[in-house]
This record gives structure tokens, C-alpha cells and sequence, in this order.
């Protein structure tokens, strides 16, 4: 049965499945407006998940073709996957941060083998073994480039531009740029009363940014063409407190369930993140590659347990991590070592 959770004052959130991810769904919210209803994020794109989105806006009397519009948190596929399919069903428009409207131009436009050859690349330099580096090379020599989630992701015809309210008829819905889980994240402020009367400045749906009871991934924004260095840590964290000051009411996320005290919970993820890196420097007493720190970070299962995919992940993760830690001073390279390890300083 598809699950429909009313939040009161035109605003809806509708389960939609992840195929084989441990999150289970996506919170798809629906927003009404005076030009009709507006959708914050999509899902994925999967026969089950569009079916589902069809069934909880039908469970609203809604049909697809009535949806007037389609913001986008971010780029991933879980929130963007289906856009492209809604905007074809209905004429709607897709609105989405210039840097990750970026990220989904480039991935149309590369060619997979690009990604393959960029992976490697990246992850040898990071101290991959070489039993995990063989089978990309290997799907680059014999050709077998595997369809991968996002490219052919929907182009956004709309910019949500940071600090302006959206074009959004009878609401004051204003984008709030949240960048640390992507470089083009938004949090989408719902500056109105809250419908139930609890005290604080209205309503923020945070994506992935601010999530009840995980923290998001954090890992590096990947450009196969950009050099420059980035902080995806510093990012995020910065962001953190730039919600915290909202000081809103409630806050409806895209996964796991809506939660007031959005500043207790800015706290809790400031405080999580400052013990993970003080446990990171803990390890770097020794010198690591980026994989080797990735090994015996915690995680929620053993790294021997971790899939093929997901370690890519966790290094990218790491990598963060320790940029953060060269950035403030506490950790940098050993000189003369390839792949580069890092220590504690």
C-alpha cells in the first residue's frame, strides 16, 4: 500500500522505493500552489518507483499531468531520477542549483569510458589495490561500459538561485544553498506558520542535508576536468550552522521521517563530525594512503563486508576527511610517497 503522510498546509511527503538500498525510499513532497502542485524531488528512476509516485498523487487526487513543477534538492538519482519522466507526462519544469545542474550536463556528455579511465585514475592515486583497480580495467580494454544511474538524467530548465524565493504562486518557498552532500545542494525554506502552531520560522525541506537520524555521505565532488582542490567537508559543515540559524519549526527531509529541533540536530551532526575526525587523526599517527585510512574507519559493517561500489564510496569519503584535516593544519602528505600517505601533525 502506498504510504501518503499529510504535514498539513498543502503539503504532502509520498514513499517512493530505492531499488536494493538499504534507505528503502525517498520522501517525495508535494507542495500546492496556486498553478497547481509542485514536486520537491522525484525518486529514482524504476518501473516500481514511478508507479508508486503515480499511486500516492492519485491517493491525492492528483494526476501526473496536473504537476506544475519539479524542484530538485540535488543531483542524485534518488531525488532526480524520475524528473525528466515527470516533466514529459505533464510539461512541468525542472528547477535545480546551477553547480549541480553542472554535474548532470557533464555526466550526459561524457563518455562512460571517460569515468572508467577518471575512477582508476583516481583510485590508484589514493593506494587501491590492485585487485580492485583490475576490473575497471578491464570493462575499459573489453568495451563493457555498464549504464550507470544519472546518465541520462533530465536537464533542468529552471536555475534555483541561492537566497531568492522561488516562482512559486500563493507561497514563500526561498532556497537556502546547502553545499557539503553535493556542490549544488539546496535546502527549500517554507517561510509560512506552521500549520499545527509550533513555534519557529516555518518549515525547511532539507534533502539530504539535514536527516533525522544518519549523516549524509560526504565524500569529493568529482570533475574529471577541475583541478581545483575543494573542502566538501568545510562545505558541509558550514552549511550545518547556516541551517541551524533558520531556526525552523520543522524539518521535512527526503529520507527516514519529518523532526523538530532542526538546531538540536545541526548540533548533534557538528559534534559527530569534530569526534570522527578526532578519531581519523587518532589513526593517522601512522602514515596512510586514503585507502588504507578507509579500511579501518567504522562503518556500518565490516570493510571486508563492504560491496565492490560502496568502497568506492567510503574512500571518496575519506579523501574528504582528509582534506578537511590538511585544511585545518591537523594532517598533511608525506613527502616523497606514492600513492600519497597522510599523518597527524
Amino acid at each position: 500500500m502506498t504510504q501518503v503522510t499529510e504535514h498539513g498546509g498543502g503539503v504532502w511527503s509520498l514513499r517512493v522505493p530505492i531499488p536494493d538500498n538499504p534507505l528503502g525510499h525517498t520522501l517525495v513532497h508535494v507542495l500546492d500552489t496556486d498553478r497547481g502542485p509542485v514536486l520537491v524531488d522525484t525518486g529514482w528512476d524504476d518501473p516500481d518507483s514511478w508507479t508508486e509516485l503515480n499511486d500516492g498523487l492519485g491517493a491525492l487526487g492528483i494526476g501526473m499531468s496536473e504537476i506544475h513543477g519539479v524542484v530538485i534538492t540535488h543531483h542524485h538519482p534518488d531525488h532526480h531520477g524520475l524528473s525528466g519522466r515527470v516533466r514529459e507526462e505533464s510539461g512541468a519544469w525542472i528547477a535545480m542549483h546551477a553547480a549541480d545542474t553542472a554535474v548532470v550536463r557533464r555526466t550526459r556528455e561524457s563518455d562512460p569510458a571517460t569515468w572508467l579511465d577518471y575512477l582508476a585514475r583516481k583510485l590508484a592515486a589514493a593506494g587501491a589495490p590492485e585487485d580492485h583497480l583490475a576490473p575497471l580495467r578491464a570493462a575499459r580494454s573489453g568495451g563493457r561500459m555498464r549504464t550507470l544511474p544519472g546518465l541520462g538524467a533530465a536537464l533542468p530548465d529552471r536555475e534555483i538561485v541561492p537566497g531568492e524565493l522561488l516562482d512559486l504562486a500563493g507561497r514563500r518557498l526561498r532556497a537556502v544553498w546547502t553545499p557539503g552532500h553535493t556542490p549544488g545542494h539546496v535546502c527549500l525554506h517554507l517561510e509560512e506558520k506552521h500549520p499545527a502552531g509550533l513555534p519557529g520560522h516555518g518549515r525547511l525541506f532539507s534533502g539530504d542535508h539535514l536527516l533525522p537520524g544518519i549523516s549524509p555521505h560526504i565524500g569529493l565532488y568529482e570533475d574529471p576536468d577541475d583541478a581545483t582542490v575543494t573542502d566538501p567537508l568545510g562545505d558541509y559543515l558550514d552549511s550545518l550552522e547556516r541551517i541551524g540559524r533558520l531556526g525552523a519549526a520543522e524539518v521535512l527531509p527526503a529520507h527516514q521521517h519529518a523532526f523538530a529541533d532542526a538546531a538540536g540536530r545541526v548540533r548533534e551532526l557538528l559534534a559527530h563530525h569534530e569526534e570522527r575526525l578526532a578519531g581519523l587523526l587518532a589513526l593517522l599517527t601512522t602514515p596512510l594512503t586514503p585507502w588504507q585510512l578507509a579500511e579501518r574507519m567504522e562503518w556500518n559493517r565490516p570493510w571486508e563486508r563492504i560491496p565492490y561500489g560502496s568502497r568506492n564510496i567510503a574512500v571518496s569519503e575519506a579523501e574528504a576527511h582528509i582534506r578537511r584535516l590538511v585544511k585545518l593544519g591537523r594532517a598533511e602528505a608525506v613527502t616523497g610517497t606514492e600513492p600519497v600517505a597522510y599523518v597527524a601533525v
